[in-house]
């Protein structure tokens, strides 16, 4: 491979992708397309370039001094952008603002090509986009403009990264900006969308995943799961998608369609409304199986409404469980997404 495409993830959200020639340093590949990482000696001296490389493989080389970056610090990820060489396709978490190193988020443009109602519970926009339309990471989402409304809407992928067509699963909100517009949309209309953005993706996957969902939530675990099978995963993935009615439970098929997919997936469907005659009813956090948390030893990645995360989180503090890892995002609608 002549070269390797480097997510720069900065704090305030937004991230940017570069490419990194091989052999090429990430400091020089950043400021090739004209972002200025954070830097003072580019000798590997002063440590002002420290970043944590949170995917890929890279080469450290040794000409940088131990004040700059001590063993410990290497081997917990965290590395010098002035002298991290590539060795594969990396995501490196920036601990500074983008608007700091001069740069901000893509705009691009995409053309509806299909708007899929599902009842009164949610829409299924696609698009098409450009070659040049900028690529996400599985979990990211963007802004969408409303057109003639001045305003705009945070949606996550639900479609995985690199395809000529996207797609996002959107709540319905009766008298909502968006869902207003949605009902009178037609193919061929063109939407502006900012991004990507979040701090809410996949990592890498090094043991068994469980995957919470609430409601339209869903939308980037498809985008993680369609992942998944393509790199051919065969860690145990466990989704539980939780909703508040039976009509709320849309795209159980395409959740379905990745048991024949991926070898070790296995997901449940949970249902809250008491007159519900769904099998499991409740919240999903009285569906976690025991055998999904793997004593600990799982990355838990939970998107939903902030009463389910902090539900989530009362769960494992009571139940003392304390997971390799937790990426959550709280959404709620008409409001742009805050991942932790």
């Amino acid at each position: 491979m002549s070269s390797f495409k480097i997510a720069l993830n900065f704090e305030d959200g937004v991230t940017r992708f570069i490419d990194c020639k091989a052999g090429e340093k990430v400091l020089d590949a950043a400021f090739r397309a004209k972002i200025n990482l954070p830097m003072d000696c580019s000798d590997g001296v002063c440590g002002t370039c420290k970043c944590r490389a949170e995917s890929g493989s890279y080469d450290l080389g040794d000409d940088y001094i131990e004040d700059a970056l001590t063993e410990d610090e290497k081997d917990g990820g965290l590395v010098l952008t002035c002298q991290m060489v590539p060795q594969s396709d990396c995501v490196i978490a920036i601990p500074t603002s983008s608007t700091a190193c001069k740069t901000g988020h893509s705009k691009f443009a995409a053309t509806v090509s299909k708007v899929e109602q599902h009842n009164d519970a949610a829409v299924v926009l696609e698009m098409d986009v450009d070659a040049n339309a900028p690529v996400f990471l599985p979990g990211q989402y963007v802004n969408i403009d409303v057109p003639g409304s001045g305003q705009h809407r945070s949606y996550s992928f639900s479609s995985a990264p690199g395809e000529a067509k996207i797609s996002f699963l959107i709540k319905k909100i009766p008298g909502g900006v968006m869902s207003t517009w949605l009902e009178a949309a037609q193919p061929g209309e063109k939407l502006e969308l900012h991004g990507p953005l979040g701090s809410f993706y996949l990592r890498d996957v090094q043991r068994p995943l469980l995957f919470l969902a609430g409601g339209t939530g869903l939308a980037p675990f498809l985008s993680m799961l369609e992942v998944l099978a393509r790199t051919n995963s065969q860690q145990k993935v466990h989704l539980i998608y939780g909703v508040t009615r039976d009509l709320d439970l849309v795209q159980v098929e395409e959740v379905e369609a990745y048991t024949a997919k991926l070898p070790n997936f296995s997901f449940a469907t949970v249902v809250a409304e008491e007159q519900s005659s769904h099998p499991r009813k409740g919240w999903v956090t009285q569906h976690i199986p025991a055998n999904a948390l793997n004593d600990g030893d799982v990355d838990v990645y939970l998107c939903g409404p902030p009463p389910m995360v902090d539900a989530v989180r009362k769960y494992f503090d009571d139940e003392g469980v304390k997971p390799n890892s937790f990426h959550y995002e709280k959404f709620t609608p008409n409001a742009p997404a805050k991942a932790a």
